[in-house]
């Protein structure tokens, strides 16, 4: 990490003294990953609920899984996926119904704000829930 930093401050001296112009900013190199996880409609009393899942260092928060939760954000981050993203509006899907089960995520993770709201309505949405387990729990409609 600090050569990384080095490196960063070189290349920021470096660019000032060339006039090549403004150096963008540096990714952030730690962030606070706290999400705030509310699920109703699930059909299963233990999913339903509001939970806090904290994967700033060591998992923690109220979250049911919350080591697999972060482990599984970690695991999506490191291969470059945004599991918030939402579908598409282009995307076909298939005409599948997973149920009536809804989700929100809000909170901060890896640097940015994050207000996402998930549900079973299609085969897309469907796909893009199991992506996302166990931060959402395992419900099958």
């Amino acid at each position: 990490m600090l050569r990384r930093l080095a490196l960063a401050a070189l290349a920021t001296t470096a660019a000032g003294a060339t006039g090549l112009g403004p150096v963008p900013p540096l990714p952030l190199l730690s962030s606070h990953d706290v999400l705030t996880v509310t699920v109703s409609k699930s059909g299963h009393p233990k999913a339903d609920g509001t939970f806090r899942l904290d994967c700033d260092g060591e998992a923690g928060g109220d979250h049911p899984a919350a080591s697999h939760a972060c482990a599984r954000l970690d695991k999506l981050a490191k291969e470059g996926h945004d599991p918030f993203k939402p579908v598409d509006k282009d995307a076909l899907c298939g005409q599948q119904y997973g149920g009536s089960v809804v989700a929100r995520v809000t909170g901060d993770w890896r640097g940015r704000s994050v207000d996402a709201r998930f549900s079973r309505a299609n085969g897309c949405e469907i796909d893009r829930w199991e992506k996302l387990e166990p931060v959402l729990p395992r419900v099958r409609g």
